[in-house]
């Protein structure tokens, strides 16, 4: 049987658009294995896993378990676990860290605040700091989810972890498994696809410096799937690939269409035109689909700059 990331690639597929959303990504490091709904499917009390998820709801934050790249043994004792909160809006961008024994700590955070981008709340919950290590690359790698994550993901994971790269993390799930490998870089919260070590280690290393780097980019998960892709055509058309200097800032329509207004901080607009199309032929969108899919794409279809007074208009 054909696996959904091999069809979804020789039928090219577009990536741009295609980025779970999460303005704010909370991320606790869990041992052992982890079920298909890992929140609730792991050794992390099922119990904490529905607080945690029941907490989060239409609060823009997304909470996620994180695990080191290798074996996958919980030796069943209370360990020092890493956190991490990381915010992604552009211009207000931070990555934070603390470690607990006490997972159910997490649920003294103020998740609304959070998801606004307040972090104040993982600094008393957790005695949290801004985090001052390398960027964070998470890799999907929950094959309980779609079997593509596990036998795409844990390899990549490995093998950047042995070739010393530095904030490598297997996380339970980015969304788009037919995209795997799929790779989360933190702090600036951009989505990669078919990922490949040396688009990877590009992309972290692009973050150190502050830049996004474009290639194999799914999105920004700050944005709805129609502003990650206005604003990854802006980037390449302007040329902008410093991080923060893009924001879409106006979202005007519905699907199947939408006028993007994408704003540099420099005062420059674009206006950009989305339209959402079917991704044919019909094909797998997972491994375990019974029925094949036509899952919908973003196809930006015009793109010009505008000056401030036509905004209006």
């Amino acid at each position: 049987m054909s696996r959904c990331a091999t069809v979804s690639r020789s039928l090219e597929e577009p990536v741009p658009g295609t980025a779970a959303t999460a303005r704010t990504w909370l991320l606790l490091e869990q041992s052992g294995p982890w079920g298909a709904k890992a929140l609730t499917s792991s050794h992390l009390d099922p119990a904490l896993g529905r607080a945690l998820e029941a907490a989060a709801e239409g609060t823009g934050v997304r909470v996620a378990l994180i695990r080191r790249p290798g074996r996958h043994a919980d030796p069943g004792t209370p360990q020092l676990r890493q956190v991490y909160a990381a915010h992604t809006v552009p211009g207000r961008v931070w990555l934070h860290g603390a470690t607990t024994r006490d997972p159910r700590r997490l649920l003294d955070l103020d998740l609304a605040a959070l998801g606004a981008g307040d972090p104040r709340s993982f600094g008393t919950a957790l005695g949290g700091r801004p985090h001052r290590g390398d960027p964070l690359a998470l890799v999907c790698t929950n094959g309980k989810r779609d079997r593509c994550c596990a036998l795409l993901g844990r390899p990549l994971a490995a093998e950047l972890d042995a070739s010393g790269v530095r904030g490598v993390w297997e996380v339970t799930h980015l969304g788009g498994h037919r995209f795997s490998p799929t790779v989360l870089v933190l702090p600036y919260g951009y989505a990669y696809g078919r990922a490949e070590a040396h688009t990877v280690k590009e992309a972290l290393h692009g973050a150190q410096e502050g830049r996004v780097v474009v290639e194999g980019c799914r999105g920004c998960s700050a944005w709805e799937r129609p502003g990650q892709a206005a604003e990854l055509a802006v980037r390449s058309a302007a040329r902008e690939y410093r991080a923060g200097e893009l924001s879409v800032v106006r979202t005007d329509g519905a699907a199947p269409r939408w006028e993007i207004t994408v704003a540099h901080a420099d005062g420059r607009r674009w206006r950009v035109t989305v339209a959402q199309g079917a991704s044919l032929p019909p094909r797998p969108e997972s491994c375990d689909a019974s029925v094949l899919g036509t899952p919908a794409r973003m196809d930006v279809v015009a793109l010009r700059e505008v000056r401030p007074t036509a905004l209006a208009s």
